[in-house]
């Protein structure tokens, strides 16, 4: 049997939705049938995660995701994600602690960045994925240089997320503005662009840029699926 993925959703409902379609159609694609691996999803309270953030409560956030990943072990899943980026700022925390393997969004993406053979990345996504600092340090550890959009862009980028992606809102305007940042990226030298929040693939497709787009929830969810497909042999090699 397949391993049960287990996703820590919510963050936002849209990005959510993508993971699941995702697992699901890209099982049938490969196979051709409807075999596809079992699937949790705690759909955690978003306002609650954009109150603490703000707080800087990032301590209480990794309380939160540790919560839901144990309540997820609970249902029985046997590994899990957690379906964005931005509270990748603590996943170190709270996968040394959570009772089930947790799939790291950044390290997924790291990987494909490697297959595509890219080692200087833009980075688009909320205002502390772009801005704190985590993310370009974690792909420091894989030998990729991670460049930001200059400081002017970051708060409208951050705005058209929470105000409209996570909403379902996708607006011509608003895709205009991030490809001007894909824009600005290149010409800063990044050889491609990681859609660092899951909801931006909404907005941009691969067909729109002239350099590489990763996107993370695609990336993570394949990672996820790849895992789930390979956990009865890993259990049985370990059992040997």
């Amino acid at each position: 049997m397949h391993g049960r993925i287990g996703i820590i959703g919510g963050l936002s409902p849209e990005s959510t939705v993508s993971y699941y379609l995702h697992l699901t159609r890209s099982y049938v694609a490969r196979h051709g049938d409807d075999g596809y691996p079992e699937i949790l999803i705690y759909s955690v309270n978003l306002k609650t995660f954009h109150d603490l953030r703000a707080a800087g409560r990032w301590d209480t956030i990794a309380l939160e995701l540790l919560r839901a990943a144990r309540a997820l072990a609970a249902a029985g899943a046997d590994f899990a994600l957690i379906a964005t980026n931005t509270m990748h700022k603590v996943f170190a925390e709270v996968a040394k602690a959570a009772p089930l393997p947790l799939l790291d969004i950044i390290a997924a993406t790291a990987g494909e960045a490697q297959r595509l053979g890219l080692a200087r990345l833009g980075l688009l996504g909320t205002s502390y994925t772009m801005s704190d600092g985590f993310y370009h340090e974690a792909m420091a550890g894989f030998g990729i240089t991670v460049l930001s959009p200059p400081v002017e862009l970051r708060e409208e980028l951050h705005r058209i997320i929470v105000e409209e992606l996570v909403r379902g809102r996708l607006e011509t305007r608003s895709k205009d503005t991030y490809l001007a940042a894909v824009d600005h990226l290149q010409a800063m030298g990044a050889e491609g662009v990681i859609l660092g929040c899951t909801e931006i693939p909404l907005l941009l497709s691969p067909e729109d840029a002239a350099i590489p787009l990763l996107d993370t929830a695609r990336i993570h969810a394949e990672a996820a699926l790849g895992m789930a497909l390979s956990w009865e042999t890993s259990l049985t090699d370990g059992a040997a």
